[in-house]
This record gives C-alpha cells, sequence and structure tokens, in this order.
C-alpha cells in the first residue's frame, strides 16, 4: 500500500530544509570569524611581545618548479 506525499509534507520539508541550510550557515560563518579573530589576537600578541625570542622568516619559495633539463 502506497503513501501519496502531500503538499502539506513538501511544505514543512522545503520550510525545515531552508531553516537547516541557514542555521548552517550562519554557524559556519560566526566560526570562521572567531576563528580568524582568534588568529590575529595571537598574531598581534607575538608581534608586540617583549622578550620572546622571534623566528627567522623562511624563504620565499617559488609556486612553481622549473623543469630539469634533460
Amino acid at each position: 500500500m502506497g503513501t501519496s506525499l502531500t503538499p502539506e509534507f513538501w511544505r514543512l520539508f522545503a520550510v525545515l530544509l531552508v531553516t537547516a541550510m541557514a542555521v548552517t550557515i550562519v554557524l559556519s560563518a560566526t566560526l570562521d570569524a572567531l576563528y580568524l579573530r582568534r588568529q590575529r589576537r595571537r598574531a598581534a600578541r607575538r608581534s608586540t611581545g617583549t622578550g620572546t625570542p622571534r623566528a627567522t622568516t623562511l624563504p620565499q619559495r617559488p609556486a612553481v618548479r622549473t623543469p630539469v633539463p634533460r
């Protein structure tokens, strides 16, 4: 015995789908913002810190390797 999906089901399904997407997007954006804020605060604290040894910067590597001639 089959059941038919009523218009009410589809309406509720659409509402739940849109709600879940909105919650996911908002939560993702919030967590991204908090993570970036934390990184910036750490970087600012390191640059203004006194008495801490600074690491030497690594040399810039080329983005593309040049082919080796044969």
